[in-house]
């Protein structure tokens, strides 16, 4: 019976990351649940939910991805998954949200403090700062579950909000 685990890499940013830990894994007939890729600053995260074919140990899976040329001074943790690798119904996207505008200290904070207020869940997050050539602009994507109830009232917070710190803001529901 296989076994899930955790697989989470964070290393400098370079060419071939996600093809040499990904090529890895199926090497080694892992199949690969939920993944997410990220560049931050100059590093770069991989982090994935995988099943792992019987007899195949974290352990073993750790050693073989610390051996990757391409993963030379990475930070390299593969744990047991202990929890449902199924989403529940807060893990269902209903609406994308983006908030752009100049970088202000706890803005995350605020803005998901709104999703909290509404019992909307956020499902994933993506805060980027865009260089000074492309108008050093700060982004911040949302991915969210709103309670169809609450979802009119909490978008209109989230754009209010937004706009009374001097940023823009588009929702789009899915």
């Amino acid at each position: 019976m296989s076994s899930l685990a955790l697989v989470s890499t964070f290393c400098p940013d370079r060419v071939g990351l996600v093809s040499a830990v990904t090529g890895h894994l199926f090497g080694l007939g892992a199949n690969l649940r939920d993944a997410t890729f990220a560049v931050m600053g100059s590093g770069a995260e991989f982090s994935a939910v995988c099943e792992l074919p019987d007899g195949v140990p974290v352990e073993e899976v750790q050693e073989g991805l610390a051996s990757l040329p391409e993963l030379t001074g990475a930070q390299i943790k593969v744990t047991p998954f202990d929890f449902d690798p199924n989403p529940g119904p807060l893990a269902r996207i209903t609406h994308r949200v983006e908030v752009s505008g100049g970088d202000q200290p706890g803005l995350i904070a605020r803005l998901s403090e709104i999703f909290t207020q509404f019992e909307a869940n956020i499902v994933r997050l993506d805060a980027q700062t865009l260089p000074e050539r492309e108008g050093g602009r700060y982004t911040i994507r949302f991915a969210v579950s709103i309670p169809p109830e609450r979802a009119g009232t909490c978008l209109s917070a989230v754009a209010n909000t937004a706009e009374t710190m001097g940023l823009t803001c588009t929702a789009e529901p899915l």
